[in-house]
């Protein structure tokens, strides 16, 4: 077999291949920063809520599904153990998708009137990934905990 040239492009067949075969593994070397960027910057956004304090686990029940069939609409709920008091309650619960192209998706606010720290909602996952879950008491305690959910179909853009 030998190479043809395009009369259009001056491109051999060869060419074209080699340029395709580049072409992809860009895309895929691009893929892969964009996966290290998320999760970088979900730790960053996490840090800045945590600082230096110690995190404590096991305080904070996460529920997600183990699989989500669907990531446009990702069931979870989180709850903070025990009963607050004016003087010890849940300040704040984070909730971060690490390696969703915005890693941030959602803060609950609470206060001495709440009673119980606890809330759900829905949110994207964009592929199979943690969804990790920060709280912040009023005596500047930080728990944390965090679950894998498994995503069959992307929510934002997989």
């Amino acid at each position: 077999m030998h190479d043809t040239v395009s009369p259009r492009r001056g491109l051999t067949r060869r060419r074209l291949l080699e340029q395709a075969l580049a072409a992809c593994g860009c895309l895929a070397a691009g893929l892969a920063v964009a996966e290290q960027d998320s999760a970088a910057a979900a730790q960053a956004a996490i840090d800045a809520i945590v600082g230096d304090r110690n995190v404590a686990d096991g305080q904070l029940k996460l529920t997600t599904p183990a699989i989500a069939e669907n990531g446009n609409t990702v069931p979870i709920s989180v709850e903070a153990g025990g009963r607050f008091t004016p003087d010890n309650y849940v300040k704040a619960i984070h909730i971060f998708a690490v390696e969703n192209p915005t890693p941030e998706v959602i803060s609950f606010h609470f206060t001495p009137a709440s009673g119980l720290a606890q809330t759900s909602t829905r949110i994207r996952l964009a592929k199979t990934q943690q969804v990790v879950a920060i709280a912040e008491l009023s005596d500047g305690s930080v728990w944390r905990t965090a679950n894998e959910v498994k995503v069959t179909i992307g929510g934002c853009g997989g």
